[in-house]
């Protein structure tokens, strides 16, 4: 059958002699077809039911948690609806852990003029229990692609003085002349939401993380792991095999097996002797190469290089890197310098413009993750404070030394201006 479009386009539709000739059922009659437990239960044939049971309680919150019905295929994966976190795996999942509890532990500290900041302590009490949930939850989310920031109250001067991180599948994002306009569900929240991209570019709606680009390297990675579990479910791999001449039913299979297993227990290291035309064979390949190990660690080691953790950092080769690192505190300076440290100054300058006035911009303190160890900054105090000026002054002194490492400092100072410990 011919129909044409109101664009000119012609299509051709065919179809077989059973879409035309439907058989005598009443399909009333006929129950739903299933291939799993017979759980399913009819609901309203026009959608959704809703019931009235009143107002609910304000806590705690209601999740929709989507779920397979009855005769879902096994291969199918249900709605992503909780952040991604079944389309990670176990590398991704510790690589952005990582990442977002290092920064998450830096203190922030405002650089500038003192100004009202109580959310340098906690952005939302009523979501947060301190700036560390906030900022993990934060530094996830961006490493993801984009973090959307929801302001809920205002200082007088119209800066946000609560806020906090919305999920990226909540906010719908939308181009217009006027420029990106944000809503969640049919509210528009764009002056009141912060969008930190990844990376986007001009015109673009929505951001890109690197998870992204790696999504083949993500698939591959689960088909791996899924392919070494079914290879442990099934009874592992065989070191060798036993081999006949002739055609074996299954019977004659399993009682040749059942003999091989019967007479290797009971002459435990002897020399076994074969006849019949069974001949005993090693494998070639390992456990470890047919579970094709080393391709896993590669795959998984450059999920880690793509959201810039060191594999050695999350227990993986490095994939035959040659660099290595004096000690333990330069793979951690050099974990912040490559990767930590442009996250942190591009979420961080984003936030500083949404809720500081010129001139004041807020910082995180990343010197507990990557100062020396404890011999080497004494060494180093020591030569700071026998520098000396024309009047004698050194470049540290004593009680400077003692704020840097944190004795006896438990209140405000001239070099501490947010109030916020280093």
């Amino acid at each position: 059958m011919e129909s044409r479009r109101p664009s000119g386009l012609v299509v051709v539709e065919t179809r077989s002699a059973w879409d035309s000739d439907p058989n005598g059922n009443d399909p009333a009659d006929v129950p739903p077809a299933t291939v799993g437990p017979d759980t399913a239960r009819p609901g309203d044939p026009d959608g959704v039911l809703l019931i009235d049971e009143g107002v609910g309680a304000p806590w705690p919150r209601s999740r929709i948690v989507p779920s397979p019905w009855s005769g879902w295929p096994a291969e199918w994966n249900t709605p992503n609806w909780n952040g991604h976190v079944e389309t990670l795996t176990d590398t991704a999942w510790a690589c952005l852990d990582l990442n977002s509890s290092v920064l998450a532990t830096m203190p922030p500290y405002l650089v500038g003029p003192p100004v009202p900041a109580g959310w340098l302590a906690n952005p939302d009490p009523d979501e947060y229990t301190s700036w560390n949930a906030f900022a993990k939850e934060l530094f996830w989310e961006y490493q993801l692609g984009e973090a959307f920031v929801l302001a809920t109250a205002y200082f007088d001067d119209g800066r946000p003085a609560r806020f906090h991180v919305v999920p990226g599948w909540m906010v719908n994002v939308e181009m217009t002349s006027a420029g990106r306009r944000y809503s969640i569900g049919s509210l528009d929240v764009t002056p009141d939401v912060l969008h930190v991209a990844y990376k986007m570019q001009t015109g673009e709606a929505r951001g890109h993380g690197p998870l992204e680009v790696g999504a083949m390297r993500a698939v591959a990675a689960r088909a791996l792991t899924r392919y070494a579990t079914n290879l442990a479910t099934s009874g592992a791999i065989p070191n060798a095999v036993l081999k006949s001449g002739g055609n074996l039913t299954a019977d004659q299979a399993n009682e040749l097996k059942s003999q091989w297993v019967e007479a290797r227990i009971n002459a435990m290291g002897l020399p076994a002797v074969l006849s019949g035309g069974v001949e005993f064979e090693t494998l070639q390949l390992s456990p470890a190469e047919m579970a094709l190990l080393d391709l896993s660690k590669w795959n998984e080691s450059r999920l880690a290089v793509l959201l810039g953790v060191p594999p050695h950092l999350v227990g993986l080769p490095s994939g035959g890197d040659p660099m290595t690192y004096t000690n333990t505190n330069w793979l951690f300076v050099f974990h912040w310098r490559s990767s930590l440290s442009p996250k942190a100054s591009a979420v961080m300058r984003a936030l500083s413009a949404w809720l500081l006035p010129d001139g004041v911009a807020v910082e995180l303190n990343r010197d507990e993750y990557t100062k020396p160890e404890l011999k080497e900054r004494a060494e180093t105090w020591a030569i700071l404070n026998g520098i000396r000026d024309e009047t004698g002054r050194p470049v540290l002194t004593v009680d400077e030394v003692r704020e840097l490492e944190r004795y006896a400092n438990s209140a405000p100072s001239e070099t501490l201006t947010s109030g916020v410990l280093q």
